[in-house]
């Protein structure tokens, strides 16, 4: 696998997903151009329907697309077998979910420690990584706790935890406060922020909510699975 690093990260081209619904054809994505620099926050933004989550799945590989192309760091990945993309997701990847998918049998450690064991780390090794990314995200006082012990919030900051705790050139975020309420949602994207400030990370968030995308520094909007706006945001 490359290593990841340059100013272009991600390159998309003429990007389709096309699906069959009987007779029809469908356009979730219809002809998408982006390009997004390494250690930036960008946030994809549309209504429902609109092909985002579409287009975050092709980026992660989890979906082969009907055609164009897909570059991370120089390399095709739309022309991956899937035990190749499963490589690359593991090695370079990190996935924060709306609903959190934790395991309910697992306390928030071992819940953060998980994704390690396919990395073949030893328990004492992946339990210290997962205690320092836990307290990273403000959860110190929860470490031992189970997802049904902790709020909304808490639980979202554990999966955060996880996603972090690979050290991911890139996090994938779908919609990561949509089950959160607007207190907690601030929370959760002010950590997003700070995580995304140290240049090491490049995140890519999908999300339906306009005010959310002011904490990017890359907003891209998709309509009828076109992109229509592509703005990188000036800070400080």
């Amino acid at each position: 696998m490359p290593e990841i690093k340059g100013p272009s990260l991600i390159k998309v081209r003429d990007l389709f997903k096309i699906y069959k619904l009987g007779e029809e054809r469908v356009a979730a994505l219809n002809g998408v151009d982006l390009d997004i620099e390494a250690g930036e926050f960008a946030a994809i933004v549309g209504a429902s329907g609109s092909g985002k989550s579409t287009l975050l799945n092709m980026l992660a590989g989890l979906e082969p697309p009907t055609r164009g192309s897909i570059e991370i760091a120089g390399e095709r990945i739309e022309k991956y077998s899937e035990s190749k993309l499963v490589e690359f997701r593991r090695r370079h990847v990190g996935f924060i979910f709306q609903s959190y998918n934790l395991m309910p049998s697992l306390n928030a450690v071992e819940n953060v420690a998980l994704p390690l064991v396919f990395r073949g780390m030893d328990k004492v090794k992946r339990e210290k990584l997962a205690i320092q990314t836990l307290e990273k995200v403000g959860l110190k006082k929860y470490m031992r706790h189970r997802p049904t012990e902790m709020s909304g919030g808490q639980q979202q900051r554990v999966g955060i935890a996880r996603a972090l705790v690979l050290k991911p050139d890139i996090i994938f975020a779908d919609e990561p406060t949509g089950n959160l309420d607007s207190v907690t949602t601030l929370e959760v994207m002010k950590l997003l922020r700070e995580i995304s400030g140290n240049g090491k990370n490049t995140l890519c968030m999908v999300t339906h909510d306009d005010n959310l995308s002011s904490y990017a520094d890359r907003v891209i909007r998709i309509k009828d699975g076109k992109v229509i706006e592509n703005i990188k945001i000036q800070r400080g």
